[in-house]
């Protein structure tokens, strides 16, 4: 790899690891800045498409409305780069909590994983901004010892059941 093939992966994965801390933090305005101005689209787990900068922006305000409380471990990260595109593949090791409990006590937690495709194109001031991301559930096989079946379910990072134990759904 050239040094500057090496430059541009490096930047990819900056503007990647941006992506995912604006919205731990919760910082629309933060989210907005990585993404592309036009021709832009997101699949969420479980949604249909969404196109248009307003209708993806729109998703994750309310996506970061309703939850409290978002960390994500990326693993597998590989990162592509042809030109002016480059493309990251990744799994989302996520770690996601509702509202807190009435009586002040973290809401419950729940853990879930998900595959992710985010295709960045460079703008014309060398900056990488996201043009699509797309992220699809990963199912795992449970094991269901009284009813001799497969189980599929969301399964937390550390392979448990969510982190409450009751499973759930995730962003």
């Amino acid at each position: 790899m050239t040094g500057e093939a090496r430059t541009d992966v490096q930047a990819v994965e900056a503007a990647n690891t941006a992506l995912y801390e604006a919205v731990e933090r919760g910082d629309l305005d933060a989210l907005a800045e990585q993404w592309l101005h036009e021709d832009v689209s997101v699949v969420h787990p479980g949604w249909p498409v969404l196109t248009g900068r307003d209708e993806v922006l729109r998703s994750y305000a309310l996506i970061m409305a309703n939850t409290e409380y978002v960390q994500f471990f990326l693993t597998d990260v590989e990162v592509s780069v042809l030109g002016d595109t480059a493309v990251v593949t990744c799994t989302e090791n996520i770690l996601s909590g509702g509202p807190a409990e009435e009586d002040g006590s973290a809401g419950p937690l729940i853990g879930g994983l998900v595959v992710a495709t985010n295709v960045f194109r460079r703008t014309e001031d060398g900056q990488w901004r996201i043009w699509a991301h797309h992220g699809s559930p990963v199912l795992v096989e449970e094991d269901d010892e009284d009813e001799g079946v497969d189980n599929f379910d969301m399964d937390g990072p550390d392979g448990s059941d969510g982190i409450d134990g009751e499973g759930g759904t995730i962003l």
